[in-house]
């Protein structure tokens, strides 16, 4: 047998003669086929943005949500399969509530990050389950202050100021290293996080770097219709993880429609 993969990838517990696990690597794969997630840390809150892609005109908008409430005060959001999102976000509420119980305060967004990575990496050590087949941006503002973290499908976790995952990463990688998210407020992250979403796929790859944010990673003739479902957590939430407000998510993305259109013209 060879080592890319024929034989090595039947299950989760068998090591490739180059020490890989294929199985986390189609993991990974599933996590790059979905729409993008975006989070942003910012000075004095969070922000999660999700492209969610329209697969057919008949789904009820708004509907199949990919952003969740973990505690009142913790939002998560993922890329990659539905499903696992669902099954993983519901054991994160159940670590969130055991430490509540056990320590009698609200939670620290490290320490259930710590368990709920412990509980992923669990899925790549048997061969009777599989890798769960999603990337997930959790976000808070505790008592340590804003707080932001990915969990990859092997099970390792790292904090991040901009966290960027799903089909269009590394181009809102880029946009996002353009920001200076220290001096953003939530506010204002709301429009930057809207704008990294969505050019048309005939701009040209010089014109393609050029623009400016969420609305960049979309390409709509390359991909389907997507929704842009987004959460904050800051001051004017009061420290509650909470969808944003409608008239705020319109008025980002009519902005980030207009610096698409001005560039066009």
């Amino acid at each position: 047998m060879t080592s890319i993969g024929t034989g090595y990838d039947l299950s989760a517990s068998t090591y490739s003669p180059d020490g890989r696990i294929f199985q986390v690597e189609y993991a990974g794969k599933a996590v790059e086929n979905s729409g993008t997630v975006i989070g942003l840390r910012v000075k004095d809150g969070i922000v999660l943005a999700v492209e969610k892609l329209v697969h057919s005109k008949l789904l009820v908008p708004e509907a199949n949500k990919r952003i969740q409430s973990i505690d009142r005060h913790i939002g998560m959001a993922t890329a990659g399969l539905l499903a696992d999102g669902r099954h993983l976000a519901s054991r994160a509420r159940d670590e969130a509530q055991n430490l509540r119980d056990r320590f009698k305060e609200p939670p620290t967004l490290k320490a259930i990050t710590d368990r709920l990575s412990l509980y992923v990496q669990a899925y790549t050590l048997y061969s009777s389950v599989r890798p769960f087949g999603i990337s997930s941006i959790l976000g808070t503002v505790d008592k340590t202050g804003p707080v932001l973290y990915v969990v990859e499908p092997s099970g390792i976790f790292y904090g991040y100021h901009g966290a960027a995952i799903g089909k269009g990463r590394q181009i809102a990688k880029t946009e996002l290293e353009k920001l200076k998210l220290a001096d953003l407020t939530t506010r204002e992250a709301v429009i930057e996080a809207a704008r990294m979403y969505g050019v048309r796929s005939h701009i040209s790859r010089l014109k393609f770097l050029l623009l400016t944010r969420i609305y960049l990673v979309h390409e709509d003739v390359k991909d389907k219709e997507f929704e842009l479902e987004m959460s904050w957590i800051g001051p004017e939430t009061q420290g509650r993880h909470l969808s944003v407000p409608k008239e705020l998510k319109d008025e980002a993305e009519k902005k980030a429609r207009e610096s698409v259109e001005q560039f066009d013209d």
